[in-house]
């Protein structure tokens, strides 16, 4: 199983701060350091210093580590035009020498819209319908053979004779994550289009990750492909603490119930974190994004990497 650090910095972080979070990352061994796409923070909070975009912070930190894989949980529809999106991204793949992953999700959170002028269609059936058609634009531009033009007519997006410049480093592209717990159209979407599907980090268990797993491997085979080829992972809070205090403490620093993360996320002592680990790989997970929140206990990161991680492979 594939540990990686998932990090959400509209919560209140700076580019400094997800920068040595990656690096830290790196250096533990994780496999990669992906972060969220939003502009605006959710519940109680001020989220200073303020949001820092995405892409252009995993440019930064591109040309700042080596190894890592680097990508979104997820960029939103409703934020990108689909060919900028698919040249930004293949651009950083260019930074970082072929280590980016796109994932793409319909966009929900109405607040970060209005709060930065973002239009932001209030029909689900609508977003979802955009972001169909950006996934195939986006995966199109990228793998339309060198010299020829490509052309869509959508809805919603429309290209006309594109050169679907540039190419990214990686062949034919770079993976495409989608995820989410719909029943219909996301199982859907990831078979059509997505290299890796992934349970969200809503409170859930391993049942119900096999649960959503089963699902899009039933959409797989209804798209006549194999679903052994849709690589399946899960998200999840992380709280991890090599003794009772310390685990109470970290808790306690992100302002969640301990009880409640031990239910529902990657918490508790290592070995308590390796058994739950355990029972989402046996439900299909081939990785696991750790949502972390507290940016600045790099011990954290370092404890999951000594006592979590060498168990895992």
């Amino acid at each position: 199983m594939l540990l990686r650090v998932f990090t959400e910095p509209q919560q209140g972080a700076s580019y400094d701060q997800l920068l040595a979070v990656a690096q830290a990352s790196e250096a533990a061994g994780f496999d990669a350091f992906f972060r969220s796409d939003h502009y605006h923070h959710m519940g109680q909070g001020d989220g200073l210093p303020g949001p820092t975009d995405a892409w252009t912070t995993l440019a930064g930190i591109a040309r700042e580590t080596s190894t890592i894989r680097l990508g979104t949980l997820v960029s939103s529809a409703t934020f990108r035009w689909p060919g900028i999106l698919a040249i930004q991204v293949a651009q950083v793949d260019a930074m970082s020498r072929g280590r980016v992953e796109l994932g793409l999700g319909a966009g929900w959170f109405g607040q970060e819209h209005a709060a930065y002028a973002i239009p932001f269609p209030e029909s689900l059936p609508e977003r979802f319908d955009r972001l169909e058609e950006q996934l195939a634009i986006v995966r199109g531009l990228w793998t339309q053979p060198a010299g020829e033009r490509f052309s869509y007519d959508g809805r919603h997006y429309s290209v006309t004779d594109s050169p679907a410049l540039p190419k990214p480093v990686q062949h034919p592209h770079p993976p495409i994550i989608v995820g989410g717990g719909g029943p219909k159209r996301t199982p859907q979407l990831a078979a059509r289009y997505a290299n890796e599907f992934n349970a969200p980090p809503f409170p859930h268990t391993a049942d119900i990750a096999k649960q959503l797993f089963e699902r899009v491997d039933a959409a797989c085979e209804a798209e006549g492909r194999d679903p052994a080829t849709l690589r399946k992972s899960a998200a999840m809070v992380a709280c991890v603490g090599a003794d009772e205090p310390e685990l109470r403490r970290r808790a306690s620093a992100i302002g969640r119930p301990l009880e409640q993360l031990r239910a529902s996320a990657a918490a508790g002592t290592p070995q308590e974190v390796v058994d739950g680990l355990a029972a989402y790989a046996e439900a299909g997970a081939a990785a696991v994004y750790l949502q972390v929140f507290d940016l600045d206990d790099l011990d954290h990161l370092r404890l999951i990497a000594a006592e979590v991680l060498p168990h895992l492979r």
